[in-house]
């Protein structure tokens, strides 16, 4: 048995028991908030704005903890049915508040949308890959801790992350192709979608949303998903260096980022199996 699979079971004992600790320590019982009431909230700031690229949308935000470091770093993508005007980055201002306040640094990326100028295939899988791999070069300048990078998303956010993980898989003619992709030691995947063909098929965010995402067949792309899904990099059944997971609390994050240098073994199974307390199918996500 791996190291990943016999401890699995408790970091899903670690997460359940910190949520009914949070949960118990509330004074009176909790009342879920709706959308205008979250981003209602004043909206934390990162400590600095950073373009990984020339256009407007190619740029992240680092939000940095106090102290001297270096500091793990969290890579985070935010979703919004890869439609920028669904959502940006500023929507995960407060997740990247509170990984902050906890001494983990976060790299929080923004990118084209399929509605966006040169979004869709290649371009937001470009700007995704571009920033990320900015981060080496930043943190020759900033205290980071880039050697176990771990990758959250939420809904299109997680599969993009996903398939930031699987980018060494990806085909040696394919267009997305990079020369040294940012290694990512651990995916964070808040209701991704990892295998896009059959979400295609149900009108997910849209009709032709993802169409507009994987690209129209050609000869030199006739495969679409090939590339794009994480799915069909092999999710689930991947090398030593990728663990995916599904985690529905950050604050279970702390715990999973000092479980990384002890899972070191191959995560296996269904091809879009996610490993957690236990292997379950991804729950699409409508946003």
């Amino acid at each position: 048995m791996s190291v990943w699979a016999g401890t699995r079971r408790g970091a899903a004992a670690v997460c359940c028991a910190a949520a009914t600790l949070a949960t118990s320590a509330s004074a009176g019982p909790a009342r879920l908030m709706d959308w205008p009431e979250l981003l209602g909230r004043p909206l934390p700031a990162p400590t600095e704005r950073i373009a990984y690229g020339p256009g407007p949308m190619q740029f992240g935000e680092l939000w940095l903890p106090a102290g001297t470091g270096p500091f793990p770093v969290v890579l985070m993508v935010h979703g919004g049915c890869w439609l920028s005007s669904v959502a940006t980055l500023g929507i995960m201002n407060y997740a990247a508040d509170d990984l902050r306040r906890r001494g983990i640094a976060v790299w929080n990326i923004e990118y084209r949308g399929v509605d966006r100028p040169g979004g869709g295939y290649p371009g937001t899988f470009h700007d995704v890959a571009a920033g990320a791999d900015a981060l080496t070069r930043i943190a020759a300048d900033h205290p980071l801790n880039v050697g176990k990078v771990v990758a959250l998303g939420h809904s299109a956010g997680g599969h993009l992350v996903l398939w930031l993980a699987a980018r060494p898989r990806l085909p040696a003619a394919s267009a997305l192709k990079t020369a040294a992709p940012l290694p990512i030691a651990g995916v964070v995947s808040l209701g991704g979608l990892p295998d896009l063909e059959p979400e295609a098929a149900r009108g997910v965010c849209g009709d032709g949303t993802i169409a507009r995402l994987v690209g129209v067949p050609s000869a030199g792309h006739p495969r679409v998903y090939a590339e794009t899904s994480p799915a069909e990099l092999g999710v689930g059944d991947v090398h030593r260096s990728f663990v995916a997971v599904t985690i529905l609390c950050l604050l279970c994050l702390p715990f999973f980022l000092r479980l990384l240098p002890r899972a070191g073994a191959e995560v296996s199974g269904h091809r879009r199996a996610l490993a957690t307390g236990a292997e379950l199918e991804p729950r699409p996500s409508a946003d």
